[in-house]
């Protein structure tokens, strides 16, 4: 057996799951990367990093590179003799960091390769209305998310599903999957296979202000697969145009209702304690909702302290 030498890179808490998980299982981690720590909140104090306040927690050292490339890194990376390198949720990296082990880099990727190659596979494959999705193990090559898949294990998205509950319930799948993977590598018996050939490759993009937005003139499912796929981050938006007031809302959850109607799109109909919107074949009925400067809030409780005008309306 391969006595194992590991530098885990990662930053939020998908990754630290998986860290967790590795120390639990006795894997000889040496040393944790992760992005500099960062201002945050009102007071723009700096803010570390989920996977380094576990990894201190842990008394395991840890490195804040700016630059990957950096002499000094490279220099202080080497002095741990890693010879295993393990990548969750993490920047790209450059050649020199990722050929640097004996026994190569692997990342873990939160789609089923080659499907949702990107930064947000969770997100995209809810919000594309999949059945399943998965997380593979693979070596880091030149190109993003296309090296040589090393294990999969499929999961699969219920219809109520939003991403915080498929991102929690990968990261404990994810979390096996790569103390499987380091096991194999333990024992010399990795096999790789390479990314299958698709002529429909679905990506996973960034998530900007733009794709975030809600198009009230598309299918309820579909706005309801937008709002599950960005619930509870980084959340659906769009305007409410109310009382000569134009207002950017948050919804983190709705539920859609088939029914033939001849009210314009994004027309409100709000009761004492629901509120529906319009869409092409039927209703959007919002549950949980923010206003600017407001705290997130059951539809109930808006509706206790609030008024829609009779045209107000969602665009």
């Amino acid at each position: 057996m391969r006595d194992l030498r590991i530098v885990f890179m990662g930053t939020p808490e998908f990754a630290v799951g998986v860290l967790q998980k590795l120390i639990e299982e006795k894997k000889n981690i040496v040393a944790v990367i992760t992005a500099p720590d960062r201002p945050a909140g009102r007071g723009r104090k700096l803010s570390s990093s989920a996977v380094k306040e576990y990894a201190v927690s842990q008394d395991i050292p840890v490195l804040q590179p700016t630059n990957l490339k950096s002499d000094a890194f490279l220099e202080e990376l080497r002095s741990f003799n890693a010879n295993l390198q393990i990548i969750v949720a993490f920047r790209m990296l450059p050649k020199v960091v990722w050929s640097m082990p004996e026994y190569g880099t692997f990342n873990l990727h939160a789609s089923l390769l080659p499907q949702y190659r990107g930064a947000a596979p969770i997100n995209w494959a809810i919000i594309n209305r999949e059945s399943q999705t998965g997380v593979t193990t693979f070596f880091i090559d030149e190109k993003i998310d296309t090296g040589e898949i090393i294990l999969k294990s499929e999961v699969p998205i219920k219809d109520t599903e939003n991403v915080g509950s498929l991102h929690d319930s990968l990261m404990e799948i994810g979390s096996e999957l790569v103390v499987e993977t380091v096991t194999y590598i333990e024992n010399g018996d990795v096999k790789t296979i390479a990314q299958p050939k698709s002529d429909i490759l679905k990506e996973a993009p960034k998530l900007t202000s733009e794709n975030t937005r809600i198009d009230w003139t598309k299918s309820g499912l579909e706005i309801d697969a937008l709002i599950r796929g960005l619930s509870p981050y980084p959340v659906a938006w769009c305007e409410l145009t109310n009382n000569e007031e134009i207002l950017k809302v948050k919804i983190y959850a709705a539920t859609f209702e088939e029914e033939e109607h001849i009210l314009a799109i994004g027309f409100i109909e709000a009761g004492k304690k629901e509120m529906k919107v319009a869409v092409k074949d039927g209703y959007l009925n919002i549950t949980e909702i923010q206003l600017p400067g407001k705290r997130k809030m059951e539809i109930s409780a808006l509706l206790n302290g609030y008024s829609f005008s009779e045209e107000a309306k969602l665009m």
